[in-house]
């Protein structure tokens, strides 16, 4: 069967395969943004952590030049900066100058003059000052340092902004389409590159790489700027690469996918079709009493019954069902049948007790009560004969709504289960946090019993637990008799299995209970202490499942 929604799975499909071709420019570009980024930051912090280096040192050596000579432009204070001059190469010139400008002496040359190309401005660290200074017969910037050594005096020391930008250039920045240093106000200082091939990029973002860094005791940034073409270049191989683990990765995934949907025999995508049709019928499987042998009760299971009289278990469709929300009206579907199929068995004994699952939605959503009060209301169905099973495949993930399902469950007077305890995301501390009256031992320890004289740790545990906290005991996929007689003489009173009978179609279901709940008819006897199993000839009591198919994964 091909359902449209198959289609539109596949077109998904094809869609997913193709993605890691399509985001093989994306996932490289981000790539080569984090890596080369990285790269250039350091090279910006670098260069302008010598520029503070600079500066730190030109102001050791004012400060030491101060301490050793307090007198200016004495022969004591010349010889002073000069060796300071000696010790600290990055010294361009020290010089005595009143605040006005005016040059007083100068370490080295008789004659020095420079012009201010910014505003003098106080250095964060003190009293100290600072101005992008130019001196004659070069373009390049210096950094003028200055110390008030008296009033109307500064002594000021002359150092380069960076000495790799002096000799270097722009090219200390491999690959930088611009370089530039500028006052923490924006103010530009000194520019390398094609500045305006950046700042008038209509997508700069997208198309450079940028990196800005603000010295730490100095208001002054550097900012540079690589064109992401360029470096892009350099991954020309690593793109190759990519793109054939992408096109690998796309085949494998496309082709996972068309034997999938080739070989599934899943047809979950009728299903609301199949819902409003009726085609999901219940199915019965007896729960008995161990100790009188009569039935106790039933199990509702479900099965998909096509037009074709193809019949479709459950574990094709439940997963989806939960998934998509169809849970909740195929359970209402499921109730409504129930209700029409059980209702005079019920009303004749009312003993019998009916188990239907819930999921994980229906605790989510929680109009089950008052769907179940819709259902069974005024009918000859108790609500003391339901039992409400609580089936996990998704885990329970609001345990007050939980609760609050479960105690209005409780004010109608039926009993809430917890199925397959033990297993799956059940929770054994859900017995006592969620009021579980009854706990339902999975198969998966029931096959753990081997002989009835011989102890099974587990299933003693739990039937030992469940005791302890007054909650009643049904044991699942009972299949042998030393099975049986283990769980009798461990006082358990209920079980259900293939030992008795498979899940029946609802005349075979009603046969059953009406001759197994006479007085003088037993589905088991005692005899010399062996579990007599009784069969009977009549097609009534026939299931529709073959053992291994009748193995069913509790699902409603």
């Amino acid at each position: 069967m091909k359902a449209k929604f198959s289609h539109f799975l596949m077109l998904v499909c094809a869609l997913l395969a193709f993605a890691p071709i399509l985001t093989v420019d994306f996932m490289l570009d981000e790539y080569i943004r984090m890596r080369e980024g990285k790269a250039l930051r350091q090279q910006v912090n670098r260069i302008i952590n010598e520029t503070q280096g600079s500066v730190d040192g030109a102001l050791k050596s004012l400060n030491t030049i101060v301490s050793r000579s307090p007198s200016l432009c004495t022969p004591t204070f010349l010889k002073s900066a000069a060796q300071q001059m000696r010790s600290n190469y990055l010294l361009r010139q020290l010089v005595v100058n009143s605040t006005d400008g005016n040059v007083m002496c100068a370490a080295y040359g008789d004659e020095f003059k420079y012009s201010a190309i910014t505003p003098t401005m106080t250095m964060p660290t003190g009293p100290q000052e600072m101005t992008i200074v130019r001196i004659e017969d070069s373009e390049q910037p210096l950094i003028k340092v200055s110390l008030k050594v008296r009033p109307g005096r500064e002594l000021s020391a002359f150092v380069p902004i960076n000495v790799h930008l002096l000799v270097q250039e722009n090219a200390v920045l491999h690959g930088a389409i611009m370089t530039r240093y500028a006052l923490t106000s924006g103010l530009p200082i000194v520019e390398f590159g094609d500045t305006k091939a950046y700042y008038d990029h209509p997508n700069r973002t997208r198309d450079f790489l940028f990196v800005e860094q603000v010295a730490q005791n100095v208001p002054i940034k550097l900012s540079a700027a690589v064109l992401l073409d360029v470096v892009r270049a350099d991954y020309a191989d690593l793109k190759i690469g990519f793109t054939i683990v992408a096109c690998l990765t796309s085949c494998v995934f496309l082709w996972l996918c068309i034997q999938y949907v080739r070989r599934s025999q899943v047809p979950t995508f009728d299903l609301e079709r199949a819902i409003q049709a009726g085609e999901l019928r219940p199915r019965y499987q007896p729960v008995i009493d161990l100790q009188t042998g009569q039935i106790a009760g039933c199990e509702v299971l479900i099965r998909w019954e096509k037009p074709n009289g193809e019949v479709i278990s459950p574990g094709a469709f439940i997963e989806y069902a939960e998934l998509s929300g169809l849970a909740i009206p195929m359970t209402l579907s499921l109730m409504e049948q129930v209700r029409d199929d059980l209702e005079d068995l019920c009303a004749r004994h009312s003993h019998l007790k009916i188990g239907i699952n819930l999921f994980e939605r229906h605790f989510r959503d929680g109009s089950i009560v008052e769907d179940v009060q819709a259902i069974f209301g005024g009918t000859e169905v108790r609500y003391s004969q339901l039992v409400f099973e609580i089936t996990e495949r998704q885990p329970l993930s609001n345990m007050e709504g939980v609760n609050s399902v479960i105690d209005d469950l409780h004010k109608l007077g039926a009993k809430v289960a917890l199925d397959d305890a033990g297993t799956g995301h059940s929770n054994l501390a859900y017995i006592q946090k969620l009021g579980i009256d009854i706990v339902k031992i999975d198969r998966v320890f029931v096959e753990l019993i081997r002989h009835r004289n011989v102890p099974v740790p587990v299933v003693d545990a739990l039937i030992g637990m469940a005791t302890d906290l007054n909650t009643e005991i049904i044991a699942e996929g009972v299949e042998t008799e030393e099975q049986a007689l283990y769980l009798r003489a461990k006082g358990i009173r209920q079980a259900q299995g293939f030992l008795f009978a498979p899940a029946l179609p609802i005349d075979s279901y009603l046969a059953l209970a009406e001759r197994m709940n006479n007085e003088e008819v037993k589905l088991i006897d005692d005899f010399d202490d062996e579990l007599v199993v009784f069969d009977d000839d009549d097609d009534d009591f026939e299931g529709d499942d073959a053992p291994d198919e009748g193995r069913d994964t509790n699902v409603a």
